[in-house]
């Protein structure tokens, strides 16, 4: 026990540092570079796939919610918030056909007419197609010169007619037909054809009618052409203006109840300053439109005294009422016979009468 306290104590600390140098040495060569743990790792993995698929879920729902929407939903929502049924397809182009425009007949209730015996003639004045605008005169097609006969078109219950003449006799005061001109109710040229004269022309009348000889080697024969037009008019309602004298050109006689005369009809005689008014006076001051500006037509003619007709049709009728009654199916011959004045000739209906044997005193048709 010689050793002093400070000796023991130089040798504890002494001892204390080997030992540390040891446990240093042997942590060096024991433990190697250092590894990240697998607890943080795995708590990272779970954070990031926590949040793949929260994302993942949020972009599934929509698709998924509208999947699981029936199919056979009945109906859709507007801004309005009112259902209305569902559209099929291809209702776009549907729509535009069933809805239609106000100045054109639908196709449905074009067929409900065609089934129930309406014409298109009481279709078009039902819903006054074509008469306040005057579009069955402006849209209407050119002229086919000489055509005869239109083919393709279905000619209703009206016509109008038109004609003009070329002068025979002394200084070619009496008068001859020489073209001849239909319509039907909407305008649309039914006939057109020029009539070779029987007699000798004396004035060709040409500034008016621009009818020339070398136009009429192309014209068809008188007998002909009253054939065709006897044909046309046969049982329909005819309209003119002064009709009576393009009746006697071609010695065809009319029932009065069958006639529309729109030099006669009382609601235009104020536009007139004798007891007839002129038609392009009529259409200047009733349709707003010029004619026989230059050489007339015939089917231009006919075409505005359909017009002048058909905007005032329903006063034509009751006037045509109070003067011969309701119509009748059938017609007395006096009534027939008595369009010609007692001259005779071929009625609408082919039956043959007396033919005229003079023309003396026969008037010029008044434009």
């Amino acid at each position: 026990m010689c050793d002093s306290p400070r000796a023991m104590a130089q040798e504890l600390s002494s001892n204390w540092k080997k030992l540390q140098a040891k446990i240093k040495a042997e942590s060096t060569t024991a433990s190697p570079s250092p590894v990240p743990k697998p607890a943080l790792k795995r708590k990272v993995d779970d954070k990031q796939i926590t949040q793949y698929r929260s994302k993942r879920q949020k972009l599934q729902n929509p698709v998924k919610q509208q999947q699981e929407k029936p199919s056979a939903k009945p109906t859709n929502h507007k801004p309005n918030g009112k259902p209305t049924p569902k559209q099929p397809m291809g209702v776009t182009q549907s729509s535009i056909i069933a809805k239609g425009t106000p100045t054109t007949i639908t196709p449905s209730l074009a067929l409900w007419a065609e089934d129930n015996d309406v014409s298109p003639e009481d279709l078009a004045e039902a819903y006054n197609l074509g008469v306040k605008n005057n579009a069955s005169l402006t849209a209407a097609e050119r002229p086919r010169v000489n055509e005869g006969l239109a083919s393709g078109i279905k000619v209703g219950k009206y016509v109008a007619l038109d004609c003009e003449m070329v002068g025979i006799g002394p200084e070619g005061r009496e008068s001859s037909l020489a073209r001849v001109s239909i319509v039907d109710f909407h305008g649309r040229q039914v006939y057109d054809s020029f009539v070779r004269p029987r007699e000798r022309v004396t004035d060709w009348r040409t500034l008016i009618t621009g009818i020339t000889p070398r136009i009429i080697t192309t014209a068809r024969e008188f007998d002909e052409v009253q054939a065709a037009v006897a044909d046309l008019l046969k049982n329909r309602i005819v309209i003119g203006h002064d009709v009576r004298h393009d009746l006697a050109a071609l010695q065809l006689s009319h029932p009065l109840g069958q006639i529309r005369d729109t030099a006669r009809f009382a609601g235009y005689r104020q536009y007139g300053h004798g007891p007839k008014p002129a038609l392009r006076v009529l259409a200047r001051e009733v349709l707003g439109v010029e004619i026989q500006t230059g050489h007339h037509s015939s089917i231009e003619d006919a075409r505005v005294a359909m017009l002048l007709f058909r905007r005032k049709k329903s006063d034509f009728d009751v006037q045509h009422a109070s003067r011969y009654g309701l119509p009748t199916e059938k017609t007395t011959a006096s009534e027939t016979a008595s369009v010609n004045n007692g001259r005779g000739g071929t009625d609408s209906a082919g039956n043959k009468g007396q033919a005229a044997k003079s023309k003396k005193g026969k008037k010029k048709k008044k434009h």
